[in-house]
């Protein structure tokens, strides 16, 4: 098993800033609706080498490989599932050229995203074909230079421990993170305090959980404050959306200002969180006012409440609060 590089930088540094939104950004940088942000591996790496340099320079303590969609089955729809292995190597060995020439300690996590498929009996994947794509993409990963496999955007648990299974079969460390976007929960009902399970019985455990992605940042706060009253002694991620996504004509627009996603972070730090993050619509500019919010956040704050979050972020669209200062995850009609 490679080292872990995680615990290590927090060791060192408290919480680590990890990256903003890869597509998001490439979109700004000229890719096209219904392309593969993979494919641009190889037809324009410099857009990909820019993208993490941009992070880096804003502060990013980890960057996120452009490999979300590196599975065979993901591929396939873009009829490049005979290259996963050189795409993924591809990927990391671009992330590894930026991270090497930072002046600094910057990880390189290797994004492993769903394989879009359903896992028996809900659909045709085997658990043990699961498996086997993740592996495929992750030593395409490793051999690139990424050192830690980052599971992202999942919903079902079977599939996260499919992918974490990949993960200690190929001897990476992992990360995993639940995307709770459906009434609290994930879309396969997985809700956030029971995060830290998933992976119960494997012979390496990860090296931190938590959520991406989902609805806002009022609502991942909420989930973080479940995932860490289940286990405040863990290693707990949260990379939230940069606030809600908006249309503007055809157009999707992210409502959150660096100022909205400054104060995400000190309350990310406050409510538990050891890596904290931002997702879809976080740009460099959001990701450098992160940096600089967490540097002067030295000091965290009493644990917030759900009332607290709703007064300084804006309201949850996804839950509905308790008076315990965790959340409801009831499920509800959504509106």
């Amino acid at each position: 098993m490679t080292p872990n590089p995680i615990d290590a930088l927090i060791a060192e540094k408290g919480i680590l800033l990890a990256d903003g939104a890869t597509g998001t950004n490439l979109f700004a940088m000229g890719l096209e609706a219904g392309e593969a942000p993979e494919l641009l591996l190889e037809t324009a790496p410099e857009k990909v080498a820019s993208l993490h340099q941009q992070f880096v320079d804003a502060g990013a303590d980890i960057i996120l490989t452009n490999s979300f969609g590196g599975t065979r089955h993901r591929l396939k729809l873009h009829h490049a599932q005979d290259r996963v292995f050189d795409l993924n190597r591809k990927a990391a060995e671009i992330a590894r050229s930026v991270a090497d020439k930072a002046g600094r300690k910057v990880i390189v996590a290797g994004s492993v995203g769903p394989t879009g498929e359903l896992l028996q009996p809900l659909g045709a994947l085997s658990y043990d074909e699961a498996v086997e794509a993740f592996a495929e993409q992750i030593k395409g990963l490793k051999a690139g230079g990424a050192e830690v496999a980052w599971i992202e955007t999942m919903s079902a648990p079977e599939e996260i421990r499919a992918a974490a299974e990949a993960a200690i079969k190929v001897g990476l460390p992992y990360t995993y993170t639940g995307s709770f976007d459906t009434a609290g929960r994930t879309m396969m009902g997985l809700a956030p305090k029971d995060i830290h399970g998933v992976a119960e019985g494997l012979s390496d455990q990860p090296v931190a959980v938590g959520a991406n992605c989902g609805v806002g940042a009022s609502d991942i706060l909420a989930s973080l404050l479940d995932m860490s009253a289940a286990k405040p002694d863990a290693t707990i991620i949260v990379k939230g959306n940069c606030g809600i996504p908006e249309f503007h004509g055809s157009e999707i627009h992210y409502s959150g200002t660096p100022e909205l996603m400054a104060d995400y972070v000190r309350l990310a730090v406050d409510s538990g969180a050891k890596i904290i993050g931002g997702c879809c619509g976080t740009s460099f500019k959001h990701l450098a006012a992160m940096r600089h919010a967490l540097d002067g956040h030295k000091d965290p704050q009493s644990r917030p409440t759900i009332e607290t979050i709703v007064e300084r972020i804006g309201p949850l669209r996804n839950k509905t609060a308790d008076k315990s200062g965790g959340s409801d995850a009831r499920r509800r009609r959504r509106t």
